[in-house]
């Protein structure tokens, strides 16, 4: 399978569309980046897992597919060939890539060593468990 990806602005619209191979699926009303003009100075990849329950113990909501990075390759998620697109529209390799896990014992992320798959990370975890409360 061969997938191309690319996000770009709508010069005129303001608007940021998403195109899979030669076909427009979307946009995001540039009206909704109130801080995003023509740029980004930040670019996260990963899970994200709300927890309601503050006053409980922590969600038992997986992330990814349930599995700790350090389960590797076969178990854990992970996202591959990192790369943004600059202000030419020339597509460029990321650099100081820096996890960031705010809750360790319930999900977290570590940086891979596969060269085949360029920059890229495994993520996830199970939610509540013994090490997540």
């Amino acid at each position: 399978m061969i997938t191309i990806r690319k996000m770009f602005q709508d010069k005129q619209s303001g608007n940021w569309w998403l195109r899979i191979q030669k076909t427009d699926v979307g946009y995001w009303p540039g009206s909704i980046f109130t801080t995003l003009s023509d740029r980004a100075d930040t670019l996260s990849w990963g899970g994200e897992i709300v927890n309601l329950q503050s006053q409980g113990h922590h969600t038992s909501t997986q992330m990814g597919s349930g599995h700790f990075p350090s389960e590797g390759f076969n178990k854990a998620s992970y996202i591959r060939n990192l790369r943004y697109m600059d202000e030419s529209g020339s597509i460029k390799d990321t650099a100081n890539v820096e996890p960031y896990v705010t809750r360790p014992g319930c999900y977290d992320s570590q940086m891979g060593d596969m060269k085949n798959f360029g920059t890229h990370f495994h993520f996830g975890g199970p939610g509540y468990s013994d090490k997540c409360q």
